[in-house]
């Protein structure tokens, strides 16, 4: 498991985004960056990608065209993997018409740093991409199973300058709160993820309807989604924005806890679910968040301490 590995090689964690949104980036501007990232940090870097929420509703808030948003992501991981790959661009497309354009930095990592994909196997398997799920551990077990299941079969289909690694990544990812008792833990997790949930719906200046304007194409889509309603929780902290611009998942922390989408507890509870999970997802990748919601700095640390110190040392993969 990533747990294990983890636990010997402190010193080099692994980082990067996820995701980039690939219709909200100009694809030479991100191939340099993310060179320069994977030199400064000696190879260290795994990136993300994705084509947004809604639809292009983000490319939209962003003044774009919303209905170039499917072949603006193409285009641009098309030009990803190929300047990654090459030291003079040619490229003619949609978007970006360019000769022998060189490309100056390069990436640490050959042929270029690890792909992840979030939320769906089949897509991840298809584009040689890392992947990682939400759900309980039943549910990575299932989508574990159809992820590698993909990946041997896309495997035929590879054009050139898909990298696709020997072995690839898969699992799910929590938020993870872990205190010195499972009350106190409980408490706070439950207290921070209601300011979590909160943050999904963009925000309009006070006085102005969250509906109209640059994110009110973003916010319809929350709204209209079943996984999003109105907050009617009083009291919250959010300073500079209006009750009537914030929306939210339909789910409280409750049933977070329930889904498995949120763990909190002491140290010993939350190795035993990690344990847990090491044995049934069939999964050989985690994925923690410990910064989320309102938590401080000192107490995402704390948590993430108590993880490092006390879950991780021991499992083994």
């Amino acid at each position: 498991m990533f747990l294990a590995a983890a636990a010997q090689r402190t010193k080099r964690m692994r980082f990067g985004p996820l995701v980039y949104v690939l219709p909200l980036h100009h694809p030479i501007r991100l191939i340099e960056e993310i060179c320069m990232v994977d030199q400064i940090s000696g190879g260290r870097l795994d990136v993300g990608i994705g084509p947004g929420t809604g639809g292009g509703t983000e490319l939209a808030m962003w003044g774009g065209n919303p209905d170039e948003n499917v072949e603006r992501f193409e285009e641009t991981l098309d030009i990803l993997r190929k300047g990654l790959q090459t030291g003079f661009l040619t490229y003619r497309g949609k978007f970006l018409d360019v000769v022998e354009l060189w490309m100056e930095l390069r990436p640490r990592q050959k042929p270029h740093p690890p792909l992840w994909w979030a939320g769906n196997a089949e897509t991840a398997a298809r584009r040689g991409a890392n992947f990682i799920a939400n759900g309980s551990i039943d549910q990575i077990a299932r989508v574990s199973k159809v992820y590698l299941d993909a990946w041997e079969r896309a495997k035929a289909g590879d054009t050139p300058e898909i990298y696709r690694p020997a072995q690839p990544l898969y699992g799910g990812t929590r938020r993870i709160f872990i205190a010195d008792t499972d009350a106190e833990a409980r408490e706070r997790a439950i207290e921070s993820y209601h300011s979590y949930l909160s943050h999904f719906a963009k925000p309009a200046p006070d006085g102005h309807d969250a509906s109209t304007g640059a994110a009110g194409a973003f916010n319809e889509v929350v709204k209209a989604s079943s996984w999003f309603q109105k907050l009617e929780q009083p009291g919250l902290p959010r300073p500079g924005v209006s009750e009537n611009t914030v929306a939210t998942m339909r789910i409280t922390p409750e049933e977070a806890i329930e889904a498995e989408a949120l763990v909190c507890g002491s140290p010993a509870t939350v190795r035993k679910y990690v344990e847990q999970y090491c044995a049934d997802s069939g999964a050989n990748y985690f994925v923690g968040s410990f910064q989320w919601g309102d938590l401080t700095h000192e107490e995402a640390s704390r948590s993430l301490r108590y993880f490092t110190e006390t879950v991780m040392p021991g499992l083994a993969g």
